[in-house]
């Protein structure tokens, strides 16, 4: 893509600090640092989110985000764990048009990063989790 910054990272036209790369996917450091070593998985070729996946370019990008995963954590023995997100739609804060996943380590509850999730469970008795779950499993094709 013409304006994208992450295809135009991937053929060197912009600088990036690479951790990981081969012929599918590129691994780089955020310039945001939401906490050392906060990385981006990016697949080579051009997807806007997780929509426009198919299986081979899932299985192929999926595959590497544990090995990627295992040597952040690896490199500091600080870090206790990691979020990894996948924002798809402005909706849900996608800022970048061009599929990523943010690998952020964690160091302490004290890390400048929170995932709240508002718990809704009061609202949902089973009757409405089971509506909800047929109108999803209707959408699975054989």
């Amino acid at each position: 893509m013409e304006n994208c910054i992450f295809c135009k990272i991937i053929a060197g036209e912009i600088p990036s600090t690479t951790i990981y790369e081969d012929e599918s996917v590129k691994a780089f450091l955020d310039i945001s640092q939401t906490t050392p070593g906060h990385t981006l998985v990016v697949p080579k070729k051009h997807v806007a989110d997780i929509f426009e996946y198919d299986t081979n370019l899932a299985a192929t990008v999926f595959q590497r985000i544990p090995k990627i995963a295992r040597a952040i954590k690896n490199s500091n023995t600080s870090i206790k764990g990691m979020n990894i997100v996948n924002n798809n739609g402005a909706i849900a804060y996608q800022s970048v048009f061009h599929s990523h996943f943010h690998l952020i380590p964690r160091y302490s509850e004290k890390d400048d990063f929170k995932m709240n999730f508002t718990d809704n469970s009061d609202k949902y008795k089973q009757e409405k989790l089971n509506h909800i779950a047929a109108q999803i499993k209707k959408q699975f094709k054989e």
